[in-house]
Parts: C-alpha cells; sequence; structure tokens
C-alpha cells in the first residue's frame, strides 16, 4: 500500500477517534462513492455498511462498527488475498489495489464516531 494511503488512513483514524474529521480531498471523496458502490456489490447482501441499519446475516458485522474490533486499514491484506474467513457463508473475492481502497476509505467514512 502506497506510503500516502497509510498516513490518509492513520489520520482519518486518529480524527474518528477524536471525534472529528477533515474534509474529504476531492479524491478521497471519489474513493468514497466507489467504495460505496464495491460495498453495494459484494457486502450488502449480508453486512449493513451504511452508518444504520441492520445486517441480513445475523453473524455479519456492521460495516459501522468494524473498528471496534482492529483498525479498518488492516482489512487491506485479507481483501488483497482474497476473503476466506469471517462467518461460513462468506464468498470468497478479490479486489485489485484501487478497489481495496476505495472499499477502506468508504469503510472508515461510515464508522462511528466516538463523543470527545
Amino acid at each position: 500500500m502506497p506510503t500516502r494511503i497509510i498516513f490518509a488512513l492513520a489520520a482519518l483514524l486518529l480524527a474518528a477517534a477524536c471525534g472529528h474529521m477533515p474534509p474529504l480531498t476531492a479524491q478521497q471523496s471519489g474513493n468514497v462513492a466507489d467504495g460505496r458502490r464495491l460495498a453495494e456489490v459484494y457486502c450488502a447482501t449480508c453486512h449493513a455498511i451504511g452508518a444504520t441499519g441492520e445486517s441480513r446475516h445475523p453473524m455479519a458485522p456492521h460495516f459501522r462498527t468494524l473498528s471496534r474490533a482492529y483498525p479498518v486499514e488492516s482489512l487491506s491484506e485479507a481483501f488483497a488475498e482474497g476473503i476466506l474467513v469471517g462467518h461460513p457463508d462468506m464468498p470468497e473475492f478479490q479486489l485489485e489495489p484501487a478497489e481495496i481502497d476505495a472499499l477502506l476509505a468508504y469503510i472508515q467514512s461510515v464508522q462511528e464516531r466516538r463523543a470527545g
């Protein structure tokens, strides 16, 4: 993953932890929109992919709560190698690097904000 993306994700995580988010650049906004489209195609049949709503599959975590368990950027390797873990019904899929970046940007954008 390019260093600039790692720094951008780290900044987003830090801002989210502090309860506020910096304005998105045009490129980040595009990545978030692309990531949402990917989530709708690959993930929405089981996961709650938005800032609200319930997952359709009982073992599929809400996207908005993923950062409770681990840093969202840690999903990069799993997406690159193909998701093989999760609930037993989870399909295997692989994404290209730009798609991974977009999906991670989207997932990060919907994380619950902590008061602070």
